[in-house]
């Protein structure tokens, strides 16, 4: 039978996952409000 607390104990997550976990939350990503906040900041600017 496999011991589940044995082998999490020895789980080691790998690096591509924290690679990518990284990259995930250091990604500036524009939104639908970001994208709405620049056309009005535009057309305020053009009145």
């Amino acid at each position: 039978m496999i011991n589940f607390e044995e082998e999490l104990k020895n789980f080691k997550p790998s690096l591509e996952v924290s690679e990518a976990e990284d990259d995930i939350k250091n990604r500036d990503l524009t939104d639908v409000a970001d994208i709405i906040a620049d056309l009005i900041n535009e057309a305020k600017k053009s009145n």
